[in-house]
C-alpha cells in the first residue's frame, strides 16, 4: 500500500543518499520533498528517476512563513487524497553558520530556525495527519555531547539558555565569532533532542519520534556558510577521516538514516540512535523542565509570524 514520507535536507549529502535509499528498498513509497522552489522540481526528477514516486513542495527553511505555508499545502493535498497516507517525516535539513548574529526573515537566529523551529512546525502542522504506524525522525549531532571524545575538540559544547534568548541573535559570548556560530549549532542540536523527547511523550501513540545521530560525517554541505578555510578543509582534508574510527562516511550515515526511517533500525519512541544502534545521548540531554519550556517556547513561536 502506498504511503508517504515527507523529508527535508534531501538535496545533497546523507540527505540524498538516504533519499535514494528509502525509493530503492520501499516501492511503496511516495517521498514528498522540501526544498527551495529553485531546486526542488530537478531534486524531485533525479530522484524519480526508476519509476519511483517522488514530488515536491517548496520551502525556505530559513522563513517560518515559507514553512507554514509548505506544511499547510501537505496537509491541505493530503485531505484531498493527492497523496497516500502519511506515515513519516525526516527532519535531516541543517546548517551552521560562522557566527551567531544570521538573521532569518521572522528577526530569528537562522540556525535555531533552520535546525529546531522548522521542524517543530512541520511535525505540529502534520501531526493529526499521520497514519499508525509512523516515525518522525529527526537529524541530531553527536557535537551536542560538548566533550573531545565526541567531536575532536572541533565544536564547542552546548550552551544553554532560556528558549527565547537562543532564538535571538547575539545568543552567546562574541556572537560575530567561529566559536559562537558552532556553539549556536551544538546547542540547536541539543534543543531538537529535547522536542523529540516532548514528542514522543505528546504525540499519539503510533507515531514514534526518534532523533538520529550520523556522527561525524566530512564532505557534506554543511560547512558551506563556512568561511574558505574551513569549507576546504571540510571537502579535501575531513573526508579522509573516513578511513578512521573518527568519522562516517556519507554513503554509511545516509545508509543509517534510511535504516532509522524504514524502521530497519528497532528503536522505541524517543530513543538516540547512534549511527546503526540505539544509544544514550548525553546526561544533559535528558532534562524533563528544559525539555518542557523548550515546547512552549516553540510553540510561541511558531504559532504566528513574529514580524508584521
Amino acid at each position: 500500500m502506498k504511503y508517504t514520507i515527507v523529508m527535508t535536507g534531501a538535496s545533497r549529502g546523507i540527505g540524498r543518499v538516504a533519499a535514494e535509499q528509502i525509493l530503492r528498498r520501499s516501492p511503496d513509497a511516495h517521498l514528498l520533498v522540501v526544498a527551495r522552489a529553485s531546486s526542488g522540481a530537478q531534486l524531485a526528477a533525479e530522484l524519480a528517476t526508476g519509476g519511483h514516486t517522488v514530488s515536491h513542495v517548496p520551502a525556505d527553511l530559513g522563513s517560518l512563513e515559507s514553512v507554514r505555508q509548505a506544511a499547510a499545502e501537505i496537509r491541505d493535498r493530503l485531505d484531498r487524497g493527492d497523496l497516500p497516507p502519511l506515515r513519516g517525516f525526516v527532519g535531516n535539513a541543517g546548517i551552521q553558520y560562522t557566527d551567531a548574529l544570521t538573521e532569518g526573515p521572522d528577526g530569528l537566529e537562522s540556525t535555531f530556525t533552520v535546525n529546531v523551529l522548522a521542524n517543530h512546525v512541520f511535525v505540529r502542522t502534520l501531526q493529526d495527519r499521520f497514519a499508525v504506524p509512523a516515525r518522525i525522525v529527526i537529524t541530531v549531532s553527536d557535537t551536542h555531547f560538548g566533550d573531545f571524545k565526541h567531536n575532536m575538540g572541533m565544536v564547542p559544547g552546548p550552551v544553554w539558555k532560556s528558549p527565547d534568548v537562543l532564538a535571538r541573535t547575539g545568543a552567546f559570548p562574541k556572537p560575530h565569532t567561529t566559536a559562537a556560530g558552532r556553539t549556536a549549532y551544538s546547542t540547536s542540536k541539543l534543543a531538537a533532542i529535547y522536542l523529540v523527547h516532548e514528542y514522543a511523550r505528546r504525540l499519539p501513540a503510533g507515531i514514534d519520534a526518534i532523533a538520529y545521530n550520523p556522527g561525524f560525517v566530512p564532505g557534506t554541505g554543511l560547512a558551506r556558510n563556512a568561511d574558505p578555510v574551513s569549507r576546504f578543509a571540510m571537502r579535501r582534508i575531513m573526508p579522509m577521516m573516513t578511513l578512521t574510527p573518527f568519522a562516517t562516511s556519507r554513503n554509511a550515515a545516509g545508509r543509517y538514516l534510511a535504516d532509522v526511517v524504514l524502521s530497519t533500525t528497532a528503536a522505541p519512541t524517543g530513543s538516540y540512535v547512534d549511527r546503526a544502534r540505539t544509544a544514550r545521548s548525553s546526561d544533559e540531554s535528558y532534562d524533563p523542565r528544559r525539555e518542557s519550556e523548550l515546547w512552549e517556547a516553540a510553540e510561541r513561536t511558531t504559532a504566528r509570524p513574529l514580524k508584521s
